[in-house]
């Protein structure tokens, strides 16, 4: 019987691994001999970032939690390959599935890899091209030692193909994030607290920053701050705030009616936000494809971005880090104005069948 380790440590991989999950028990029901062992690395640990994922999302408590979360990004991937490394030894699978491109993907990918353990990357090949990025190197180390490749689009289909990746180990199979999407889209509900009882459907704009470029920076933030006062024209701007930023807010002393910064939302309550947004104004990848199927305008702030399909087929448009060049994008969302999703390949809620079936032939 063959046995499955599926790896998630940060916030946006519970997204992608639960319809994983899912497709796995639905075939365990159906009487196919297969077995998984989720292992939670702990690289978020706070019950907002990672608790309450697993009960909105029906995910099953893991049968691991590795406590990799804290320090450094290096002491962060050094604690998560040790305990990784033991676990494996314990527990040792057929086959290592990581997700997306945060630090637990890399390092759980290299223990795997070196105990001679296959690896398996959802999201595989996706890149920004920016190597200042994190996620940009997470992801190229990840794709140098995988085994099986399951992608999202054929513009990552077409990264792996220039980097050597013979064409049996690619799979072209859709976006695990949009099953999540699609399926949870029925139990989407209003965040509770008088902010959110008094906005009105389109008649507000969505906002998240995280990235260090945008939020690291004071006197930056503070003018991408003003911009986006200044061209969403007083409409209500609900801002859930990574800590991080809420500090160097905080620093600034910026205070505006409209701006309604909160904690960090849980999956069900910040998409309903989304779903009902004016528009959307972030610097997060995983986002940009959510508002792309629910057709919500979806402004980037980012010189660059790894889902360059979001902006050819979705709704997402990358302004770029300069407060001077985002005004004429508000006025267009203001003005009714913004380009439709055309609707991308394979986003249509089947992914994780098509990964599971895929790895049980594979591997049976």
């Amino acid at each position: 019987m063959p046995l499955f380790t599926i790896v998630a440590g940060a916030r946006p991989n519970f997204m992608k691994i639960a319809p994983i999950i899912h497709a796995f028990q639905k075939r365990q029901k159906e009487g196919l001999d297969v077995s998984f062992r989720l292992v939670h690395t702990g690289q978020h640990y706070d019950k907002k970032m990672s608790g309450d994922f697993f009960e909105q999302l029906s995910i099953p408590d893991p049968d691991a939690n590795l406590g990799g979360g804290g320090g450094t990004q290096a002491e962060q991937t050094g604690a998560i390959m040790v305990a990784f490394e033991k676990e494996l030894m314990e527990n040792r699978p057929n086959l290592v599935i990581v997700v997306g491109d945060v630090t637990s993907t890399l390092a759980c990918s290299i223990a795997a890899k070196k105990l001679q353990i296959d690896v398996a990357h959802v999201e595989g090949g996706i890149r920004s091209g920016d190597l200042s990025m994190p996620e940009e190197i997470n992801r190229m180390v990840t794709d140098s030692i995988t085994d099986h490749f399951f992608t999202t689009s054929e513009i990552a289909n077409n990264n792996l193909r220039k980097a050597g990746i013979p064409e049996e180990k690619i799979h072209f199979v859709g976006n695990t994030m949009i099953d999540t999407l699609m399926a949870q889209l029925p139990h989407f509900k209003k965040p509770e607290g008088d902010i959110f009882q008094k906005l009105e459907p389109k008649n507000y704009f969505v906002m998240t920053m995280h990235r260090p470029a945008n939020v690291d920076q004071e006197q930056s933030l503070k003018a991408m701050i003003d911009a986006i006062l200044e061209g969403t024209e007083g409409l209500p701007i609900i801002f859930p705030v990574h800590p991080r930023t809420a500090k160097n807010l905080q620093n600034l002393g910026i205070d505006a009616p409209n701006l309604h910064m909160c904690e960090p939302l849980g999956y069900l309550e910040f998409n309903y936000l989304v779903k009902n947004a004016k528009g959307v104004i972030t610097d997060s990848g995983g986002v940009t494809e959510e508002t792309s199927v629910m057709n919500v305008p979806c402004v980037t702030l980012r010189n660059n971005t790894e889902r360059a399909e979001t902006i050819h087929l979705g709704t997402n448009e990358l302004v770029g880090t300069d407060p001077s060049k985002l005004r004429p994008y508000l006025q267009k969302i203001m003005r009714g104005e913004w380009k439709q999703y055309q609707g991308i390949p394979l986003w249509d809620g089947k992914t994780a069948e098509r990964i599971v079936d895929i790895l049980i032939h594979s591997y049976s």
